[in-house]
């Protein structure tokens, strides 16, 4: 049993996102200084002692980094991604979220806190992107303060339970062919989606062999499994309820850069419904073949209803 929870929390590393240095103004983001959060000492600092062995990739184990074995987006293809730039004083984290109403981001709770009690201090929201390295006439990008990061009660940093969060804008966004909101699951809607075609998306890595984080958005599909078929790769400690798994057949998967992004299912007619958001995946790389593990969409609905403005939640 300690083996499986010593697991978790080196794994859980891989999707918590990246970093680079505070931008002086919306327009001029230095993302030459991006790498990964876990090279970070703040990210281990939280962590037992035991896990720092894990570190520098030792013990046969080492962070990892997607989307990998994925497809370049269209432009438009996916209205409602959005990328956080979320600052902790010297150092900023980047990860996905998605656009829910014109004023709110959901996004993974790991992506806003520093540790169990420490917030980020602000940063910014980039929506519309397809190239995150130029600022696109499609973009919109608006900051978020401290104030309007919102964590679910129950997340535990250590172990990444109930990793979801939302981020209130300073200014609402506006809508158009380029910026939309998602879909998410109706309250009546009973299905676990076990079986479906999933889709996630974000500007994380493409492969577990450098740290080069790509500037055009990606996606990749998958089958999702049962929460009984996840644990029985990840062990039963670790996929509860309130998540639901991406298989990595095939090595594709989401990666560090992508915490906090979608994982979406479409159904008849195109229309896409958003069921996941990205938590965590394995910390032998991104292309091994384990699921990814996302928090369930259809378990928080009541939570994110109380906590936006989203009517249609």
């Amino acid at each position: 049993m300690r083996s499986l929870i010593v697991l978790l929390l080196v794994t859980v590393s891989i999707a918590h996102g990246a970093a680079y240095s505070v931008p002086s103004t919306v327009d001029s983001i230095d993302w030459t200084r991006v790498k990964p959060v876990e090279e970070l000492d703040h990210y281990w600092t939280r962590l037992p002692p035991e896990l720092q062995v894990y570190r520098n990739g030792t013990h046969g184990t080492h962070p990892s980094a997607r989307i990998t074995n994925g497809l370049e987006a269209r432009v438009g293809q996916f209205p409602y991604q959005a990328l956080l730039l979320t600052e902790f004083g010297m150092f900023t984290i980047m990860c996905g979220g998605t656009v829910l109403t014109p004023n709110f981001i959901l996004t993974a709770a790991h992506c806003v806190m520093l540790d169990q009690t420490t917030k980020a201090t602000g940063g910014m929201a980039i929506l519309g992107a397809h190239n995150r390295m130029v600022v696109e006439p499609t973009q919109q990008r608006i900051r978020f303060a401290t104030s309007g990061i919102i964590v679910h009660p129950s997340y535990t940093a250590t172990n990444f339970r109930f990793d979801v969060a939302m981020v209130r804008l300073n200014a609402p966004l506006r809508f158009n062919s380029y910026v939309q909101p998602v879909r998410l699951p109706a309250r009546t809607d009973q299905r676990l989606f076990d079986g479906i075609i999933g889709t996630v998306s974000g500007f994380g890595r493409t492969n577990d062999k450098d740290g080069i984080l790509p500037s055009i958005l990606r996606y990749t599909i998958n089958t999702i499994l049962s929460n009984g078929a996840c644990a029985a790769r990840w062990g039963s400690l670790l996929v509860e309820p309130h998540n639901i798994c991406l298989s990595g057949d095939g090595g594709r998967s989401a990666c560090v850069g992508d915490s906090g992004g979608p994982l979406t299912i479409e159904e008849w007619g195109g229309i896409t419904y958003q069921v996941g958001v990205t938590s965590f995946g394995s910390g032998n790389g991104c292309t091994d073949g384990m699921p990814t593990v996302y928090g369930r969409v259809s378990y928080f609905l009541d939570w994110i209803r109380a906590n936006s403005d989203c009517l249609a939640c």
